[in-house]
């Protein structure tokens, strides 16, 4: 699949801080892009894959600071998720994470570029990242009604405006929330205060049926619920306290007739969003027999640790198997954010190792680089992944990058904000682990801002690792 680009002025917004240059927008499109109708209000029926043959939105915030870093003009054409990550993002906050455009603003400039899809991340539930303090958010844990009144209904007000019936809406919801439900709650281990609460008062589940049912009724709106990575979901066992997959594909199921919400009200999900999880591991099988077993069936591979999967391909398009026998339209379709997943550079692997030790044939084969697969914040050595693509593998609906490269997942060292934002110790390069990431180092880079916050030199690793390479 071929990304075809067509010349698209960013808006006045933009201008300025690009010093008056032109910037491509990105059209993930296998037959040619296709015009903005006349009338942008007019309604549009759904169709199957919304980034079919669709002009994708570049936001021209993040799109001025990448194109400000050297070499970052190549990629500053790239359609980034826009994330609504407080009440106050609504409207625009003039916050160094979302600037002063708010969603009309996003979803007026949509329409100036001549958009057919424009992504969102609806991101602040009450008690959000219950097992994580980098994104932790302003609503507490029992403020569901808050979340409802003052944040989900604005937005879907907004997103119904019939200005607006001729772009299709893109709604990543929820980020690294009902994932924790199953991984990170009681008798687990690794379970978490915080989730443990969130678990009882059941305001994840109340939280993200609402806000999928109301977006969802909407006739220009495309809900992706957010489902982790196989890094973490990948896990399937017969006892309960090991088996992640089939475990969150049941809660997610459980989902439907909540607040309303039906299985229409959902047209896909997306894994790895904000991660590193790669596409798939060139060089070797999960299953491939090394030193005289199969490698996920050997407990010395601390790497893989009894996963079934060891990338995000496999996985997505396992786990949307196990969302339909769960409930879900048999027609729904996966994203994969690849924003940060490429793991190129000079330290990727060309081949399979010789080794027939098989820790070591693991270690030396992988191009995923982390410590371990849990690791989540600021990866060093990482790099971009496939660009944005339309309908990449059966049952993918696109890569995407929902989160745009540069901005930090997490502070490395305590900041005061007035953002909600906590300090997390695995965005602290000197922190030695968790039961959650197998007590590895952290594997973070030093130096980092608060979430959302712009990363130079985040950026220009990103763009030197980048896999493919970027030209």
């Amino acid at each position: 699949m071929t990304l075809n680009r067509r010349k698209q002025r960013l808006g006045a917004l933009a201008a300025a801080a690009l010093a008056a240059a032109a910037v491509s927008t990105v059209a993930l499109n296998s037959a040619g892009a296709q015009e903005q109708p006349d009338d942008a209000g007019i309604a549009q029926a759904k169709v199957d894959n919304p980034y079919e043959g669709a002009q994708v939105y570049v936001n021209p915030l993040w799109s001025a600071n990448a194109a400000a870093e050297p070499g970052g003009a190549a990629i500053a054409d790239e359609a980034t998720g826009v994330w609504l990550d407080r009440i106050s993002a609504i409207e625009g906050n003039d916050s160094p994470t979302t600037g002063g455009m708010g969603l009309k603003d996003h979803l007026d400039e949509a329409l100036t570029q001549g958009a057919d899809v424009i992504q969102f991340v609806i991101y602040n539930l009450p008690g959000r990242d219950c097992a994580a303090l980098a994104s932790n958010g302003e609503l507490k844990a029992d403020e569901i009604d808050r979340y409802k009144s003052e944040y989900i209904d604005p937005i879907a007000a907004i997103q119904g405006d019939p200005a607006y019936a001729g772009l299709r809406i893109v709604n990543v919801i929820e980020v690294d929330s009902l994932p924790n439900l199953v991984t990170n709650v009681s008798p687990r281990a690794t379970a978490t205060p915080n989730c443990d609460t969130m678990k009882a008062n059941g305001n994840y589940i109340d939280g993200v049926s609402y806000a999928a049912a109301e977006l969802g009724a909407l006739s220009n709106t495309y809900n992706y619920l957010d489902v982790g990575h196989h890094g973490w979901i990948g896990w399937t066992n017969d006892d309960p306290q090991y088996d992640n997959f089939h475990a969150s594909a049941a809660l997610y199921g459980d989902l439907i007739g909540m607040n309303g919400m039906t299985a229409d009200h959902v047209h896909g999900f997306i894994t790895n969003t904000a991660n590193y999880s790669p596409l798939e591991e060139p060089h070797w099988e999960v299953d491939q027999v090394v030193g005289g077993k199969p490698i996920n069936q050997n407990g010395d591979v601390k790497w893989v640790d009894w996963n079934a999967y060891n990338g995000e391909i496999d996985f997505s398009t396992a786990f949307r198997d196990e969302l339909v026998a769960n409930g879900f339209n048999s027609n729904i379709g996966m994203l994969i954010d690849t924003s940060r997943n490429g793991w190129g550079g000079p330290d990727r692997p060309t081949g399979p190792s010789a080794s027939t030790n098989p820790v070591t044939f693991v270690d030396e084969s992988r191009i995923d680089q982390r410590h371990n697969k849990g690791n989540w914040c600021n990866q060093a050595g990482a790099g971009l992944g496939e660009r944005p693509t339309v309908a990449p593998e059966a049952g993918i609906d696109a890569y995407v990058w929902i989160k745009p490269p540069g901005e930090s997942d997490g502070a490395s060292e305590p900041i005061d904000n007035d953002e909600g934002k906590g300090f997390d110790q695995m965005c602290d390069p000197a922190y030695e682990g968790n039961i959650r990431n197998g007590f590895n180092l952290s594997g973070a880079r030093g130096e980092m801002p608060l979430s959302g916050h712009w990363s130079s030199e985040q950026f220009a690793e990103l763009l030197a690792n980048a896999y493919p390479p970027v030209n």
